[in-house]
């Protein structure tokens, strides 16, 4: 049975990288990108060593092999990881609940990126429900951005419970901002 975890060895931070690699947007044909979804963000082995030390990662291994990883990137994280600073200002000032995000308690997750053979199998379901096992003491929202053009990750994180609250463009392309209130989420 495939489990979420945190992850904990440096050849689980290798693998996150490599598999980060090869489905890097700019490393894809426009074909496969329609088809399977991309990921937009670079994250070396020497970042993820960073990242680790702040919030370890969620990740789902089969056996020695990476079937899918979540990235962690909390507000401590953000000096770590500039490329997600414009995410972070901007989600600040959206509105939830009343109340702007800055004023709650919410991180980002950086990436999602599942294995191709262990796509359609539930695992960005697995990712997610270990994120809420794992952050919910200390967050009550996750959010992320999704490109426009990944419609596949975007069905994917409505399945799981995350709800569209803004869309926005910037230098990198249109993007659904979704959110996760786990306050709202029922506890399965």
């Amino acid at each position: 049975m495939l489990t979420a975890k945190l992850v904990s060895t440096d050849s689980e931070l290798y693998q996150i990288a490599a598999l980060s690699n090869a489905n890097l947007s700019t490393n894809i044909s426009a074909e496969t990108k329609a088809r399977e979804g991309f990921v937009s963000w670079v994250y070396t082995p020497t970042i993820l060593k960073t990242l680790q030390a702040i919030a370890p990662s969620v990740i789902v291994m089969d056996g020695d092999q990476l079937a899918g990883y979540a990235i962690t990137l909390t507000p401590e994280c953000l000096p770590a990881y500039p490329p997600a600073n414009e995410t972070y200002v901007n989600a600040c000032t959206l509105i939830h609940n009343g109340r702007p995000l800055g004023e709650q308690r919410f991180y980002i997750m950086g990436q999602i990126c599942v294995a191709e053979p262990w796509r359609g199998k539930g695992l960005v379901e697995i990712l997610y429900r270990g994120h809420r096992q794992f952050y919910r003491p200390h967050f009550d929202l996750l959010l992320t951005e999704i490109s426009t053009a990944n419609p596949r990750s975007l069905k994917a994180h409505q399945k799981v419970g995350f709800q569209v609250i803004d869309t926005h463009h910037d230098s990198a392309g249109h993007w659904d901002v979704v959110l996760w209130d786990w306050t709202a989420s029922p506890a399965n």
